[in-house]
């Protein structure tokens, strides 16, 4: 029982040491994780944190330039591709410019064989450039004024809506009627169709009647209908079906020839007002003699 109550102690001793121990090993390891959060107090260890610092902004910055310059060149390489894509459609000889202006007014009439459509856009869009200009200059002749934007703007506005709504419309009906047709082919034909618009304001504007509006629908029918006839000619051989045809020829003749009519009235008036007052005498009153006594008239006094 002795030895017994001599050697507890010891056991007690032995696990009291062992308890310190681990709370000297836990309170040097706290002691390490504070020292190092607070970072090193030597100068060698401050040089190697700002090394590092240095080479994070480095490497941040080099990666961030990296990203915009391929962000970039993403960009140049699709507008280059979208250009390259266009290309094939300005691909195009004056000379067959001016023979694909000259057949839009030599209208074919419709057979079983598919009229030529052309897919090209350079002819056209010069065509929508000179309606453009002729537009203008009707406008600055009859000293049109626009409350919103300028002439220009509006001149730019009116004929590309009517060239690009006009297509989107054929093409949805032409869709809907099943017409052997693209959107290009649509957008070229419209476009050249345009040239006997470019004809009839020009004349109309350089050769202009004030007392009647003979000679302007002599021009609207014979330019403006030979241009409609032949677009109604080229879509009238790529459609099956008499209702189709029938649909798709009256639409379109119908915008054509209403468009025109448009550019006219709704630009020219003023043409014509200035046209009267520059064409008529104006009469002057001589005063009455009653007696041999003068008269005068309330204006004169």
């Amino acid at each position: 029982m002795a030895d017994r109550g001599q050697s507890w102690p010891t056991q007690q001793d032995e696990s009291a040491i062992i308890d310190l121990g681990d709370v000297n090993d836990r309170d040097d390891g706290s002691d390490y994780e504070t020292d190092m959060s607070r970072g090193p107090t030597d100068g060698s260890g401050k040089g190697s944190l700002e090394e590092d610092v240095r080479k994070r902004l480095t490497d941040n910055v080099t990666q961030m330039v990296w990203n915009a310059g391929t962000q970039q060149a993403k960009r140049a390489w699709s507008l280059y591709g979208n250009i390259d894509i266009l290309r094939p459609y300005f691909n195009v000889e004056p000379h067959e410019v001016r023979t694909r202006l000259l057949q839009s007014f030599l209208p074919r009439m419709p057979s079983s064989e598919k009229q030529r459509a052309y897919r090209e856009l350079y002819g056209p869009l010069m065509v929508v450039f000179t309606l453009i200009a002729l537009l203008l200059f009707q406008m600055k002749a009859a000293e049109h004024k626009v409350e919103e934007g300028t002439l220009m703007g509006t001149a730019f506005g009116v004929c590309f809506t009517y060239w690009w709504g006009t297509a989107a419309l054929m093409w949805f009906l032409s869709y809907v009627c099943n017409a052997h047709i693209t959107s290009i082919q649509l957008l070229s034909l419209l476009g050249y169709g345009l040239a006997g618009h470019c004809v009839v304001i020009l004349l109309g504007t350089l050769i202009h009647t004030s007392h009647d509006h003979l000679f302007f629908y002599l021009l609207w029918a014979v330019f403006g209908g030979l241009s409609t006839l032949k677009m109604v000619g080229v879509i009238l051989s790529r459609t099956h079906g008499k209702s189709q045809r029938l649909i798709l020829s009256c639409t379109i003749a119908a915008i054509h020839l209403l468009f025109l009519l448009y550019l006219h009235f709704a630009y020219h008036q003023i043409v014509e007002d200035l046209s009267r007052v520059l064409d008529s005498d104006p009469v002057v009153k001589q005063p009455e003699v009653v007696n041999n006594v003068r008269t005068v008239s309330k204006g004169e006094i």
